[in-house]
């Protein structure tokens, strides 16, 4: 499936989210990503971006699915951050 996942999260726990989150998605933005992803991988993530998160400070994971990627229309104005494409 792909997905899209969004996260907030206080200063303390940020570092630990970004490198948790390139393990399985391509960075796109800050707290940012997207990419395609197993049920099991996904589920994989969600536990371990739970165990890093805490409710008491409002941190937040936001994940948008879709079946196929193609399904969504995706429009990038100025300058895409992870854009392998540049380097071919």
């Amino acid at each position: 499936m792909y997905v899209i996942l969004m996260y907030d999260m206080g200063e303390k726990r940020v570092g630990k989210m970004l490198k948790l989150c390139r393990q399985y998605l391509n960075w796109i933005q800050n707290s940012v990503f997207e990419g395609e992803l197993s049920e099991v991988k996904l589920k994989e993530l969600i536990s371990k971006a739970e165990f890093i998160m805490n409710e008491e400070e409002h941190d937040s994971l936001i994940l948008f699915k879709s079946r196929d990627q193609k399904w969504l229309e995706k429009e990038v104005i100025g300058h895409e951050k992870n854009n392998l494409d540049l380097f071919l």
